[in-house]
Parts: structure tokens; sequence; C-alpha cells
């Protein structure tokens, strides 16, 4: 069963695509999105038959997982712009049809809302788009910068163990959503 993670920070030293690489070492059957900074803006009159290359990437690797990880930081009380024009492309693909998703939240105790504001509306658009919300691996792992190593990889054992609780989770709730 295979998961794409999706951070949804363009910053080159984020802790969020920090904890996702930190989940590729940690399971080697997931790939990370990495193209985000390529999508164009999102226009309904450009989603046809020619599409940039980054969006057919985005959309060919969400229909071929399992499942989706994402993990995003949160701007100006919602989600980054960036990150929302990403989903904004997967309204028209249908690759994200029923598709399993579950979200990390990383900030820490310092963070205003805990990023409450962003997850809030990243659960409305995921179901907006139809995916299929797991609960129980939507979790808070707080992460600060100095976790992250010269090699951008976490180490710190607690914190991989509750990200690797959470990546077992989704797996066995994209397994009960494929049985339907």
């Amino acid at each position: 069963m295979s998961l794409l993670l999706i951070s949804g920070s363009l910053r080159g030293g984020s802790t969020n695509t920090a904890l996702l690489r930190t989940a590729q070492a940690i399971d080697a059957d997931t790939e990370l999105f990495a193209r985000m900074g390529e999508l164009p803006h999102f226009n309904p009159d450009d989603d046809g038959d020619d599409l940039p290359a980054a969006v057919v990437e985005l959309r060919a690797a969400v229909g071929r997982v399992d499942g989706v990880l994402v993990c995003t930081p949160e701007y100006a009380g919602a989600l980054p712009g960036a990150f929302k024009n990403l989903l904004e492309w997967l309204v028209g693909g249908g690759e994200a049809y029923r598709k399993p998703i579950a979200w990390i939240n990383i900030s820490g105790p310092a963070a205003p809302s805990g990023g409450a504001d962003a997850h809030d509306s990243l659960r409305k658009v995921v179901r907006y788009i139809s995916m299929e919300i797991v609960e129980e691996a939507c979790v808070r792992i707080p992460v600060t910068r100095d976790a992250v190593g010269d090699d951008g990889l976490i180490a710190d054992p607690g914190i991989r163990e509750r990200l690797a609780a959470a990546l077992a989770a989704l797996r066995a709730g994209a397994a009960r959503v494929e049985a339907f």
C-alpha cells in the first residue's frame, strides 16, 4: 500500500517537509510530491487536455497511490496559497475521489491556533473533492526547527515513533476505504 506525501510549504528549510522526508526514511513505500512550486495558478479554463507537466504529475501521483498524507503550515489563518492551488488542481481530475487522506500538524505550543484554522480549511476542501478523511491518522506532533538535523531529517525517537503510528493508522484507514 503506497502513500503520497505532500508538504504544504514551499520553504526550503520547512519543518513540515522535514517531517515528510522522515516519513520516507521510516516507510519506503511513500513518495514525496515536490513540484508544488511549479504548478501554475489554477484556472478552470486551463483544466483540459493540454495540462502543464507538474499538474499531470500531481494527478498521476494521486491516482497511483492508496492514500495521501499532508503536512502543512498555517498562513494568515488558513492554508498557504500554493497548497490551496495544488488542491484546486485536484478538483477536476477525479484521481482524488474517495482517496484516503490524513494530515499531521507540527505546530509548536506557541502557535496561536496550533494550525487548527489551516486544518479546518483543509477538511472543508478535501470533503468538497470527495476525499476520505482518516481521522485517527490526523494527529499533532510538535516539531521545532532544532529537531531537524543537517541531513534534513528528524532523529528524535519520540517524534519518529508517533510519525510511524500515524502512517500505520493511515494505511489501516486506507484499507477500510478500499474494502467498501
